[in-house]
C-alpha cells in the first residue's frame, strides 16, 4: 500500500523576510513548493546531522549573506523571522517585488502601483 504524502501548509509566504536557522544569510521568499522539489544529489550534500525531512515546504529565496547575493532553496525547519527592519540589497528584487514605506515586500503581480 502506498504511503499518503501529507502536504503541510506553508508557514511563510511570498515577500516573508526570514533568515537560515544554522548559516548566516537571509532573504525574501519569492517561490514556495509544497514538498522538496530538487536533485537528490543536492539533498544529500546537506550535512546529515542539519539535512532536513523532504516532506515539507521548501522556499525559493532571493538570499544574501556579507559577501554576497544568490538564490537559495530552504526547507521550512530551517528558516526564521527575519527580524531586523534591514532592507534587502539583492539585484532582484525590483524585478519580483515592489517595497511600500514600511519595508514590506510586495510581489509586483499582485502590487498596485
Amino acid at each position: 500500500m502506498a504511503r499518503k504524502t501529507e502536504i503541510r501548509r506553508a508557514k511563510y509566504a511570498v515577500g516573508d523576510v526570514v533568515r537560515h536557522r544554522y548559516y548566516p544569510f537571509r532573504g525574501v521568499v519569492y517561490d514556495i513548493d509544497p514538498v522538496f522539489d530538487n536533485t537528490e544529489e543536492w539533498w544529500l550534500a546537506i550535512p546529515e546531522e542539519i539535512r532536513p525531512d523532504k516532506n515539507q515546504p521548501y522556499y525559493h529565496l532571493l538570499a544574501e549573506n556579507a559577501e554576497t547575493e544568490y538564490v537559495a532553496y530552504v526547507s521550512e525547519q530551517n528558516l526564521l523571522p527575519d527580524e531586523t527592519g534591514k532592507p534587502l540589497r539583492h539585484p532582484r528584487i525590483r524585478e519580483l517585488f515592489s517595497v511600500d514605506d514600511d519595508g514590506n515586500y510586495q510581489p509586483v503581480f499582485l502590487s498596485t502601483h
